[in-house]
């Protein structure tokens, strides 16, 4: 089984598709076969846009992965840009949907990102959360925060929501906006409570050594 890696965000837009793309990089330099997978993709016209753009990266990395296509990299898509729940029309999504395709790519692959859809509690359907799936694939999780004002309560809310059910996990920033204000509101709270602290920009070398010395413990 190749090493499993889930990624989150504390919300939408915060950079997950980003930070998967450094990640794969970082792992490739490493000299480890790279594969992804997006179980779910919400807001699908034609292609699933950001499982297209995991895709053809970890394709260029490692191009034993040509004997896959997009729909193995995203099996599930939904046109509504909403929560499963909600795109799918609270229909019910067997999570054991997604076993069949992971193995494929995983047999070419040492290490596997699998990014998530929004945050943790996003809902899949009706008893299932996207909190669920890194439990269900056995793969620590990497929680992406942003740098605007409140990221100290969503970094939080996320991190005592990993820690209760008892996740694997390691967390990092993704500063895209400047960070003047960043370093005067939220940085001293973090520097003083958590160390180190990892920033997907400068940092993804060290988040990446985090990850597989988390999944070997």
């Amino acid at each position: 089984m190749a090493k499993r890696i889930f990624i989150t965000a504390t919300n939408t837009d915060i950079g997950k598709t980003y930070t998967s793309i450094q990640l794969l990089h970082a792992f490739a330099k490493m000299g480890l076969r790279v594969g992804v997978y997006k179980p779910i993709e919400t807001g699908v016209v034609e292609i699933p846009a950001d499982g297209s753009l995991l895709f053809q990266t970890a394709l260029h990395l490692n191009p034993s992965l040509k004997s896959l296509s997009v729909s193995d990299i995203v099996p599930l898509t939904f046109s509504l840009p909403a929560a499963p729940f909600v795109a799918s029309g609270g229909q019910k999504i067997d999570l054991s949907l997604f076993d069949a395709p992971l193995h494929k790519i995983e047999a070419l692959c040492d290490v596997i990102i699998i990014e998530g859809a929004g945050g943790l509690l996003v809902p899949i359907d009706a008893k299932s959360m996207m909190l669920d799936l890194p439990r269900y694939f056995k793969a620590v999780t990497l929680l992406i925060t942003h740098c605007r004002l409140g990221c100290i309560n969503d970094t939080l809310l996320s991190l005592r929501l990993l820690n209760d059910t008892k996740l694997p996990h390691v967390w990092g920033l993704n500063c895209k906006e400047a960070r003047e204000d960043f370093n005067l509101t939220s940085l001293p709270y973090f520097i003083h409570h958590f160390a180190p602290l990892y920033f997907i920009d400068h940092d993804i070398n060290a988040i990446a050594h985090a990850l597989l010395d988390t999944i070997t413990e």
